[in-house]
């Protein structure tokens, strides 16, 4: 099943999240195919402000490790995370 885990930084912390990406990022790569997507949502004026991914776990239990496992998560950069099933229809 795809879930999608949707994480709002926690204001003013753009510096956490510049110094946690890398290891974020090898950290996403490191679930190679059942990385369905991935990337940063933005603000108006196109800094980070958050993460989605979209990720491929037998249950919710393992996307809500995943998710506690985030080095950006392990930083406290997040002020929400949420999961949530997930169903491809398009295209």
């Amino acid at each position: 099943m795809l879930y999608v885990i949707r994480c709002i930084d926690k204001e003013d912390h753009l510096e956490v999240r510049m110094a946690n990406r890398p290891t974020h990022v090898e950290y996403l790569k490191s679930f190679g195919e059942r990385l369905f997507a991935a990337g940063p949502t933005l603000d108006d004026a196109g800094e980070m402000n958050g993460s989605v991914v979209i990720l491929e776990c037998e249950d919710k239990a393992g996307a809500e490790a995943f998710a506690a496992n985030d080095p950006y998560a392990k930083a406290g950069l997040f002020s929400d995370v949420t999961i949530s099933p997930w169903k491809k229809v398009l295209p």
